[in-house]
């Protein structure tokens, strides 16, 4: 059996800011992982990891705990596109030019009390 609880976080204005600037790091973190990710040609998330953990953790200063996140998150968008848009060779993927190479910024932050 599972047990699901919902909690809303009350955080203080500065645990508020924290959260608020973590969330931008990965956002921009998941960007760049993007970026590398599309001219490698790296979409699996064990190759993208090679690639670019160290640096994430290094110049965004996020944990190991958000770094592997936010490459997954990175890895689960290349995979959702490919899934809604078949195989490299099918049209729907020749007509279609976008590709997740930046998150869209946080309009407003969901910790602001």
């Amino acid at each position: 059996m599972k047990l699901v609880v919902q909690v809303k976080l009350l955080p203080t204005p500065v645990q508020a800011a924290a959260l608020e600037a973590t969330l931008h790091a990965c956002n921009e973190a998941a960007s760049w992982a993007s970026e590398v990710a599309f001219s490698r040609d790296v979409k699996r998330n064990f190759a993208l990891r090679e690639h670019t953990y160290t640096e994430i953790k290094q110049r965004w200063g996020l944990g190991a705990q958000a770094a592997q996140h936010t490459i997954k998150k990175t890895c689960d968008a290349y995979r959702t596109l490919a899934a809604n848009l078949g195989p490299r060779t099918s049209t729907t993927r020749s007509r279609n030019t976008w590709w997740p190479r930046q998150n869209a910024p946080v309009a407003e932050s969901p910790w602001k009390t």
